[in-house]
């Protein structure tokens, strides 16, 4: 049986604690490490720290605190708790940070003009917090194949049992992250898809082709063929094809922001050129907006991971594919309205990419554009059931959504 070491434990404890309170690097490589082990518990923190008030009655039973070191031990832990207490508290009391920038950008009455679209939809609550919420909204056979490329181009199907299909609800294209690399539809973005389909949405989530095993614009071309697949059909499912949105978190954040600001370019369409690839709003959450500045934290290093296993090109003699590939090189006045959101913890993907694409989007394009930059939010913080800014996250999407939709069928 492995030696107790309460003090060594503590420590590990104290600094798990600290780097969720505030990541502990935030240059280069480290951040990816930083941020394995502190975006859980900046956003898990009151489970963290249950946990380890019942295992420390558990170890002090068994005697680990005493002594001299036992008692250090203990004390390291409960400032570790302490710790965990404040992440649980900042999350609690971060709700303005997601309303009050709808509202300096929408207008004060933004709530009372998104109610008008809800009211047209039936809601429900009480959606238990966990992550098997999927099988309450997404049958079997409403798991789909929106392209050629087999799995890859597979999408699940977020409706309520009882809509109509008739019912032309409002459509959510959700696009996961995972470095252009990875890009797996589940789990991702469980708590604003559960949350929107209970309230009479339909969203599709997506997997598309991913890197290294295929080169960029794959994956974007893929996001607009499912875009293209949406209009289509998903009339069949009570979605209304008139009104698409988009969203995705981090390198989905990119495709999602792109996508929007790229409608209907026949150069990212090959095979379906005249398809309609158009949406109604976008919510790009911790996204890479530029893929050409070299400038900035952890610029250098992204640039040389898109040459190796994304992009697969030099960038100096391909530096046009990385520029048509960066959202804030391709703004538009026409822009549909955009919802851009970003932590300002991010240790992934540093708060200033979010903050310069929304100020450069502002004075380009003349629809609405709402930045909501999160105080002490980690990158993937809308990621877990349970988590308050999750819950704050699929909150202010809805009421984002809810006032476009509003505002079009008003005007």
């Amino acid at each position: 049986m492995p030696r107790p070491r309460p003090l060594l434990r503590a420590v590990a404890e104290l600094l798990n604690a600290a780097n969720g309170v505030r990541p502990l690097a935030r240059e280069g490589y480290p951040t990816i490490g930083v941020f394995a082990f502190g975006w859980p518990t900046s956003e898990m923190s009151a489970l963290y720290m249950l946990g380890s008030m019942a295992d420390a009655v558990r170890r002090g039973l068994r005697g680990d605190f005493r002594g001299t070191r036992g008692r250090i031990a203990l004390a390291l832990t409960a400032v570790a708790w302490a710790l965990l207490w404040l992440i649980q508290r900042r999350n609690m009391a971060s709700q303005p940070h997601f309303e009050d920038p709808l509202r300096a950008a929408l207008g004060a009455d933004y709530q009372a003009i998104a109610d008008k679209a809800k009211a047209r939809r039936r809601r429900r609550f009480g959606i238990p917090p966990n992550d098997f919420v999927r099988r309450r909204y997404v049958e079997k056979a409403a798991t789909v194949s929106y392209g050629p490329h087999g799995g890859a181009n597979r999408a699940d199907i977020w409706r309520r049992s009882d809509l109509p299909r008739d019912a032309k609800a409002p459509v959510l294209l959700q696009v996961p992250g995972g470095a252009w690399s990875i890009g797996m539809r589940r789990p991702q973005a469980y708590p604003m898809l559960s949350h929107l389909a209970d309230h009479g949405w339909v969203c599709v989530s997506i997997d598309y082709r991913v890197s290294p095993r295929n080169t960029w614009p794959d994956h974007i071309v893929d996001v607009k063929r499912a875009l293209a697949w949406i209009k289509e059909n998903i009339a069949d499912y009570g979605g209304d094809p008139d009104f698409v949105a988009i969203s995705g978190g981090s390198a989905g954040g990119h495709l999602s922001a792109l996508a929007a600001l790229t409608a209907d370019d026949p150069t990212l369409q090959p095979g379906f050129e005249d398809a309609d690839t158009s949406v109604v709003a976008a919510v790009p959450i911790y996204g890479r907006y530029d893929w050409v500045s070299a400038e900035g934290s952890g610029r250098k290093e992204f640039i040389a991971f898109l040459q190796k296993f994304v992009v697969k090109r030099p960038f100096r003699t391909y530096r046009a594919v990385y520029r048509d590939a960066s959202p804030i090189l391709r703004l538009r006045p026409d822009a549909p309205p955009f919802f851009v959101l970003h932590g300002q913890d991010d240790s992934i993907i540093p708060v200033g990419e979010g903050r310069e694409f929304a100020e450069a989007l502002r004075e380009v394009s003349t629809s609405p554009v709402v930045y909501a930059e999160i105080p002490h939010a980690q990158h993937a913080f809308d990621f877990y059931w349970g988590s308050p800014r999750a819950h704050y996250t699929a909150q202010a999407v809805e009421e984002f959504l809810s006032w476009v939709q509003a505002t079009r069928a008003k005007g």
